[in-house]
């Protein structure tokens, strides 16, 4: 059996009809940019998340970058960071000229520990990048009030959690605001790139539509430096459509979770750990061995194909050591070296979830004192 890692195409498939109407009427229309299709779609994706704002822009790092401008982050700020994150979330802080400020995190869930926060802050604090990683919120509460006792800001890197929930709430309601990409592979994800930043304020939302816009508040009336990062009428329309099946595409994911989580049962091998509070949207199924390798080329044999979400930490890479290289992040830097991700996606059957465990279950090479 082979076993793609995510089948996209499959999804196009599935809504082939829908998307190619909508995109259709698009091309008809003549409008290509910043046209009907966006203004619905941040309507309806403000809604879904339960916020009263969206502004579509050009990708995820882009969203998280004009948060921050539009918070007036700027040279000599700093902003906390997960120190286990895709690197983006940190891109879009040396963007603006600040710091980013690593904090480790919790073995548990992969997220950013809440308990480790305090020491990071510093008089130039400004800001906190709360990354949802893999689909699963991170632990807000003692985030937001943490950052109202020392007046920062709240920043969702919402990314992985489309869909995702904390307590009962949406992610990209959790926060100031929330940052979100609309990468192909997402869980919400366009035929290309895009992002959107959900946000109750008002004030943020209307100077990030002139930012995301040539600082431009109406044609050719220019008031502040801008940037062109707008979310596509096509790639709009598409999401739309994309929208209505999330949260059923969302539950697909949750029962293969389930089932992971129920019968794998090896030795040696670290199952994802899930609070009381927590409803995550399984953008990634991430499982930790110390004989990761030999699991991942059992299943590579067996043509099942597995990833490393992120296998090099933002602080490790070429681009940062320079400025991070007496950093120490113990558990960002052993966990990285254990974990991979097994297939999870909406397209795919229980039939190849249990061939997934079959294989796995098999291997006797796993080490039992992980």
């Amino acid at each position: 059996m082979n076993i793609p890692f995510l089948d996209l195409h499959a999804a196009y498939s599935e809504l082939k009809p829908e998307i190619d109407k909508v995109i259709e009427g698009v091309l008809e229309s003549g409008w290509y940019v910043l046209g009907q299709q966006v203004e619905l779609f941040e309507n309806e994706f403000a809604s879904y998340c339960g916020v009263s704002r969206c502004v579509g822009v050009a990708n995820g790092l882009d969203a998280l970058f004009l948060i921050l401008k539009g918070y007036d982050i700027d040279e000599g700020d700093e902003v906390i960071v997960p120190a286990h994150t895709f690197i983006a979330t940190w891109l879009a802080v040396s963007r603006t000229g600040a710091k980013p400020v690593p904090v480790d995190l919790l073995p548990d869930t992969y997220n950013m520990d809440p308990g480790l926060l305090e020491a990071a802050i510093t008089e130039n604090t400004k800001a906190i990048v709360a990354v949802h990683l893999y689909g699963q919120c991170t632990d807000m509460d003692p985030v937001n009030a943490l950052a109202t006792r020392y007046g920062l800001k709240v920043v969702e890197d919402a990314a992985q959690a489309h869909g995702a929930c904390y307590r009962a709430r949406r992610a990209g309601s959790l926060a100031d605001a929330a940052a979100f990409s609309f990468y192909p592979a997402k869980n919400l994800g366009a035929f290309g790139d895009g992002g959107a930043i959900t946000t109750n304020d008002s004030e943020l939302c209307e100077r990030i539509k002139y930012l995301r816009n040539y600082g431009s508040s109406r044609k050719y009336v220019h008031d502040h430096l801008g940037y062109n990062s707008r979310l596509d009428e096509i790639q709009a329309a598409a999401l739309r459509v994309k929208l209505g099946k999330l949260d059923e595409w969302n539950r697909r994911r949750d029962g293969l979770a389930g089932y992971y989580l129920e019968q794998l049962d090896v030795p040696g091998l670290v199952l994802p750990s899930v609070p009381a509070w927590a409803e995550p949207a399984w953008h990634l199924f991430v499982v930790r061995a110390k004989s990761r390798e030999a699991m991942r080329e059992r299943l590579e044999e067996k043509g099942v194909e597995t990833m490393i979400h992120y296998p090099v930490p933002p602080h490790r890479t070429k681009a940062y050591l320079d400025d991070y290289r007496d950093c120490e992040l113990e558990n960002t830097e052993k966990v990285v070296e254990e974990i991979f991700s097994l297939p999870i996606g909406p397209h795919m059957s229980q039939d190849q979830a249990a061939y997934v465990v079959d294989q796995l279950s098999e291997l006797n090479l796993i080490s039992s004192d992980c």
